[in-house]
C-alpha cells in the first residue's frame, strides 16, 4: 500500500496529475482509512458536477472518526469550493481547521518573541557592515509567506536556461546553527547568529548545496521562511538575489487557512493565530526595508497575475538574469515540484484566487477583524 501512495506522491510531483489521481483511487479502494489520500485526490483538480467525490468523502467522513476529520474536512472544502458552494465549503473548512488546531501544542507568542529578537539583533549597526555584492551569479531565495506565488516564482525563474531550482531547503537553517554554536533556545540562537563567522556560515551553506550536484551556474532555494535570516544573507552570501513575494493581507491569511500544511505553519489554523503572525511577519518584512535597502527585490503577486510578461521581465532583471521566453511557459517546465502548488503552476498563469474570499465576506470578517486590530490595511 506504501508502494502506491508514494508512486502518486511521485506521480505528484512530476506533474501526471491524471495518473497520481487514479493511483490514489486504488489506494483508497484497497485502504479506505488512508484519509491522507482523499485529501491529496481533491486537490489534483478542479471538481465539476459530473467528476467529484463529495458524496463519497461526506460518507466516509460520517464514519471516520476523529483521525479522519482533518484531511476529509478539507478535502470537502476543497471540492465544494470547487463546486461553487461555499457555505458548505466553508463550514467543513472551518471544522477541520479548528480540529487540526487542537492537535498542535502551538503559542504564536514564541514566534513573536522570535522575530522581535531578530529585528533587535540584526540592526542597522550590524548590516551596515555587510560586504558589498561580490558576484553577480549567487544563489536566488525565494521568500514570503506560504501560498504567496513563492512556488509560481519558482518556476519561472527555474524555466530559464541558467537556473535550476532545488526547491524548499533546509540547508541555510543547519548552516546557521553550525555557524552560531549551542544554543539552548531559540532566542539565544538568534543572538549568537548575528555574531558568529559570516563569511564561513555562506561557505557552509553554498557546499552544502553543492552536495546536490548542481548542473546550471544559478541555483534558487525556494524556502518561504528564509525570510527571517535576511540579515545573515546580506552578511554571508554578498553574491545572493532575493525575491520577496507580497500578496493581499487577507487573501494571504486566508490562502494559508485552506491549505493542509503537512509540516510547518501552525499559526495557519486559527484567525488570532493567523493575524498576529502576519503582523509580525510585517513588522520584520519592514524592518528588513529599513536597514537593507535595495536589499531585495519585492514582488506583489497580483501584479504577476495582472501583467505577466512585463513583471517576469523585472523579476529576471532583478536577479541578473536576462529574458528568455521560456520564464513565460513555466506551466510546461517538466522538473519535479513537491510543495502545495504541485498541481495549480502545471496551469498557464490564472487570476482564480485573487479576491477568491469575495465569496466568504461573512465567514471571514472576524479574520479581517484581527487584522485590523493588528494595525493590518485590508481595504
Amino acid at each position: 500500500m506504501g508502494l502506491l501512495y508514494n508512486l502518486a506522491a511521485a506521480e505528484i510531483a512530476l506533474g501526471r496529475l491524471a495518473d497520481a489521481e487514479a493511483r490514489l483511487d486504488q489506494v483508497i479502494a484497497r485502504n479506505p482509512s488512508d484519509y491522507d489520500a482523499y485529501y491529496n485526490r481533491a486537490t489534483l483538480r478542479r471538481q465539476t458536477p459530473l467528476r467529484n467525490h463529495v458524496a463519497q468523502l461526506e460518507t466516509t467522513l460520517s464514519k471516520a472518526g476523529t483521525r479522519g476529520e482533518v484531511p476529509l474536512c478539507y478535502a470537502l472544502a476543497k471540492e465544494l469550493e470547487d463546486l461553487g458552494e461555499h457555505a458548505r465549503a466553508f463550514r467543513y473548512l472551518a471544522r477541520g481547521a479548528a480540529a487540526r488546531r487542537r492537535q498542535l501544542s502551538y503559542r504564536v507568542e514564541h514566534d513573536l518573541e522570535t522575530l522581535d529578537a531578530i529585528i533587535a539583533n540584526f540592526d542597522a549597526a550590524l548590516l551596515a557592515k555587510r560586504p558589498s555584492r561580490a558576484t553577480p551569479d549567487g544563489p536566488i531565495f525565494v521568500i514570503g509567506l506560504p501560498r504567496s506565488g513563492t512556488t509560481l516564482v519558482d518556476r519561472i525563474l527555474s524555466s530559464h536556461p541558467q537556473v535550476e531550482s532545488f526547491g524548499e531547503l533546509n540547508d541555510l537553517p543547519l548552516a546557521v546553527m553550525q555557524a552560531a554554536g549551542a544554543a539552548p533556545d531559540r532566542l539565544t540562537l538568534v543572538r549568537q547568529s548575528a555574531h558568529c563567522d559570516h563569511a564561513a556560515l555562506g561557505r557552509d551553506y553554498l557546499a552544502r548545496v553543492d552536495g546536490y550536484g548542481r548542473t546550471k551556474p544559478r541555483f534558487v532555494d525556494k524556502t518561504p521562511l528564509n525570510l527571517l535570516y535576511l540579515g545573515l544573507i546580506a552578511l554571508a552570501l554578498p553574491g545572493a538575489r532575493v525575491v520577496h513575494l507580497c500578496r493581499d493581507p487577507l487573501d494571504a491569511c486566508y490562502a494559508m487557512y485552506k491549505t493542509l500544511f503537512r509540516m510547518g505553519y501552525p499559526f495557519s489554523y486559527d484567525f488570532t493565530d493567523l493575524a498576529r503572525y502576519y503582523a509580525g511577519y510585517e513588522r520584520l518584512m519592514q524592518h528588513w526595508r529599513k536597514v537593507l535597502p535595495g536589499g531585495f527585490h519585492e514582488l506583489q503577486y497580483e501584479a504577476l497575475v495582472a501583467s505577466q510578461e512585463t513583471t517576469t521581465r523585472t523579476l529576471l532583471e532583478a536577479c541578473g538574469l536576462d529574458f528568455d521566453p521560456a520564464c513565460l511557459a513555466f506551466h510546461e517546465n517538466p522538473a519535479a515540484v513537491a510543495t502545495a502548488s504541485a498541481a495549480q503552476v502545471r496551469e498557464p498563469l490564472h487570476a482564480r484566487s485573487v479576491g477568491a474570499l469575495r465569496h466568504y465576506a461573512a465567514e471571514l470578517a472576524p479574520l479581517r477583524e484581527a487584522l485590523i486590530a493588528e494595525g493590518i490595511d485590508v481595504q
